[in-house]
């Protein structure tokens, strides 16, 4: 069973009452297969109306999804031949950031991407997809290595930030953040970014100043999450969804200003619903996206990736 959202509360009582009238025709002999039919039908019809006109909050919502897929979902069901790196050779091996060694299709690629953790043991363990400065060291040490080797850079962005406690800042996490962009950005190979669920500021930019950045159609990315930015405007976290709208966090709002390149389309009802299908989807985008940038010499990546970036909200 998918674990429904808020807006989600019609379809959710009539996907109930489809499961209760299968157990009864099950049961008995009674024959309402025409009846379940009308209502898997208007429970389709429903879904996809919804996921038609989500406001910026409803799409924070579904970005945020516990049964969204994760990187490790992405690893398993898009890349072959994986080999995780871990450390970052100073501190210790951030579980927030994995990274490796891996092959998309024929190609050989360095993937690196926030994990969140799918039950509260894991979430725990990757300290809910908040890296800390080892984290990004890590990171930055994986595209060195894929520098120096001439692999390509792909990148799957899903964390709310980078982790804000005492110990994270004492290790410098704002300098590490900032490395890890830099070194994106002098990347003499290609890059591409894409943000497979909640984009949160800093710690989303250090893995995302990419020649193309992608988004999922119900992703978001921000430099603030909505709920922190009411906290600051309206000294209250109850108006996030006033700050989402008024923050244009979504993949839509988002390629209209040139801060992404592409979106890519979700199942009808979110990746969470047809995990498979969307990862299969991001696979074929990225890898089309690596085919463009093929033959491009080093200087042109970097000059590609400074232009980029150096033209949002120009």
């Amino acid at each position: 069973m998918v674990s429904f959202l808020e807006f989600e509360k019609p379809i959710a009582e009539l996907e109930a009452r489809i499961i209760e009238l299968r157990q009864t025709a099950n049961a008995g002999d009674i024959d309402i297969s025409g009846e379940i039919d009308t209502l898997e039908k208007r429970a389709a019809k429903m879904l996809a109306d919804s996921y038609a006109k989500l406001t910026p909050w409803q799409k924070t919502q579904v970005a945020r999804h516990p049964e969204r897929p994760h990187f490790r979902d992405y690893v398993a069901g898009m890349f072959d031949n994986f080999m995780p790196l871990a450390g970052d050779r100073a501190f210790a091996d951030d579980q927030a950031i994995l990274g490796g060694f891996a092959t998309l299709d024929d190609r050989r690629v360095v993937v690196i991407g926030h994990e969140k953790g799918d039950d509260t043991a894991s979430r725990v363990r990757h300290n809910f997809g908040m890296a800390k400065p080892e984290g990004y060291r890590k990171a930055i040490r994986l595209m060195q290595l894929a520098d120096r080797f001439g692999l390509p850079v792909v990148t799957l962005v899903d964390t709310s930030g980078a982790f804000p406690g005492v110990q994270a800042e004492e290790r410098g996490q704002a300098e590490a953040i900032a490395r890890s962009t830099e070194q994106c950005l002098a990347l003499g190979v290609p890059m591409v970014a894409a943000v497979v669920g909640e984009g949160g500021s800093g710690g989303a930019v250090a893995l995302a100043a990419a020649n193309r950045v992608l988004m999922f159609e119900h992703a978001v990315y921000s430099v603030i999450s909505p709920e922190g930015c009411a906290s600051i405007l309206w000294r209250t976290a109850d108006k996030a969804s006033e700050a989402a709208t008024a923050m244009q966090v979504t993949a839509q709002h988002l390629k209209s200003l040139g801060v992404i390149d592409r979106i890519v389309p979700e199942p009808v009802g979110g990746a969470h619903r047809e995990p498979v299908q969307a990862i299969a989807s991001l696979g074929a985008a990225i890898g089309e996206e690596l085919d463009s940038l093929a033959g491009l010499s080093p200087d042109a990546l970097r000059q590609g990736r400074a232009d980029k970036f150096l033209a949002i909200g120009a």
